[in-house]
């Protein structure tokens, strides 16, 4: 769509506003609303964007450890461009456009750290062996009757979840709630983030979202915006939703599940389908799954990327502990799922609801597709309680996570040197700021009886 179809357009829908903006590193959407005429400048000139987004944690706090930017370069506006692919209408700001943006330039600029240009890169890869690769994320996350402003009045504690109880897939609490469901079903789907289903899962105010596949880079984009429209759709209804991946020790935490699958070039066959075997998984898929379970502790810290993380990755809590795989087993890392010619797929059940989905997205096909290039074996699955096996264990922490992904010549490989570095640096800052902090818990331990 050029300049003068989307001006046409913009009149037939009485739009007034822009709204633009670009994921950080930490998934959070950072943007701003352009006037039209600005917008519309961009879009035949350019326009930039200040790099700080890549230069400061999800608080604000700039990096002191960081080369792309910060202080030595003056945190210079950098050239951005719109992704006219984008666009959609705000179903909740029904006169305001929105776009991507993404930035531009060399291998040592703004560009090269762009989680999203990230997945471009992997999901490029892919297309040169021969692959269109599919994704889809589903999510776990808690709804309080919070606000920012109570959040913090509380000190986030002692919240009111939306509703009581543990009760997953409950059917009545999700009638109770019908008005606001649909509406968030209903402004998804007309925000071009389809969904595919949604439950309650197991706790108080906790749901799960399945978001419909699509190709790798626009199902990373959907996953991205879903985060941030719940969030919005939330506080517009004096809510507050939560993607952490483990608010409470004594509940299940919060996964973003990964599921992909690589069809041929033309996207008419799925390649991880094979009708004529008992167990009906392709030798492709095997291999896949082999690089995923190879790599999945040298990545971890792509899709656990938060000291929170590893808390939610503990025995009996649907997540995994270890590189396994199983066939239909929710207790290992990766569900294999060999359900059809259409369905056929591998679940990366490491990824956290936390996790930043363009590189949760980019970490499993990367991982994957060296899988395929190198031509590995899989190793046996689990066939039971993948809890019970000690072989492979995952990190532990951010710290143990972030050294491995450091170490890592594959993942500069497939995913970019510059940006390794820069997101290494960024969660060896967030093991640092936790380091220095001093916790209620060691308060509440130490501070009368020591």
């Amino acid at each position: 769509m050029n300049s003068i179809e989307l001006k046409q357009n913009f009149k037939e829908r009485g739009i007034r506003h822009v709204k633009i903006g670009l994921f950080d590193i930490d998934g959070v959407l950072r943007g701003k609303y352009v006037s039209l005429e600005k917008f519309f400048s961009a879009i035949e000139h350019g326009m930039s964007f200040c790099d700080v987004v890549f230069g400061w944690d999800s608080g604000d706090t700039l990096y002191d450890n960081v080369k792309t930017t910060g202080w030595h370069t003056g945190y210079p506006d950098a050239p951005v461009c719109v992704q006219l692919d984008t666009f959609r209408v705000i179903p909740w700001e029904p006169d305001t456009a929105f776009f991507l943006v993404d930035f531009q330039g060399s291998e040592k600029s703004a560009a090269a750290i762009s989680p999203r240009r990230v997945v471009e890169r992997v999901a490029e890869r892919a297309r040169q062996m021969g692959f269109q690769a599919f994704s889809s994320a589903e999510y776990e996350y808690f709804f309080f009757r919070e606000t920012s402003t109570s959040l913090r009045e509380k000190h986030f504690q002692n919240l009111q979840p939306f509703s009581p109880g543990m009760f997953g897939y409950s059917v009545l609490r999700a009638s109770t709630y019908a008005d606001f469901l649909h509406q968030l079903i209903d402004s998804l789907n007309a925000f071009d983030v389809p969904i595919e289903g949604l439950h309650t899962e197991t706790g108080p105010g906790v749901y799960e979202t399945a978001i419909r596949f699509d190709t790798i880079l626009r199902a990373a984009d959907k996953a991205a915006l879903f985060k941030t429209s719940m969030k919005e759709m939330a506080a517009r209804a004096g809510l507050v939703a939560s993607f952490m991946a483990k608010p409470y020790p004594n509940l299940p935490g919060c996964s973003g599940h990964v599921h992909q699958s690589l069809w041929s070039a033309d996207s008419s066959k799925n390649l991880f389908y094979a009708e004529d075997r008992p167990d009906r998984i392709t030798d492709l898929m095997r291999s896949y799954i082999a690089g995923q379970v190879s790599l999945m502790s040298e990545f971890a810290v792509l899709s656990c990327p938060t000291i929170n993380s590893y808390k939610r990755l503990v025995p009996g809590t649907w997540a995994p502990v270890n590189a396994s795989w199983g066939v239909e087993n929710r207790t290992a890392a990766v569900r294999a799922i060999p359900t059809g010619p259409k369905s056929s797929r591998v679940e990366y059940r490491l990824a956290g609801a936390d996790g930043n989905p363009y590189l949760s997205m980019a970490a499993a096909l990367a991982s994957g597709l060296y899988g395929i290039e190198n031509n590995l074996t899989l190793p046996p699955a689990v066939a039971a309680n993948a809890y019970e096996d000690s072989a492979c264990p995952l990190p532990k922490t951010l710290a143990e996570a972030t050294a491995r992904l450091k170490e890592s010549s594959i993942a500069r490989r497939y995913l970019g040197g510059e940006f390794v570095e820069h997101f290494v640096a960024t969660r060896e800052w967030e093991v640092r700021k936790f380091g220095e902090a001093v916790t209620d818990w060691e308060r509440e331990r130490y501070l009368e009886i020591i």
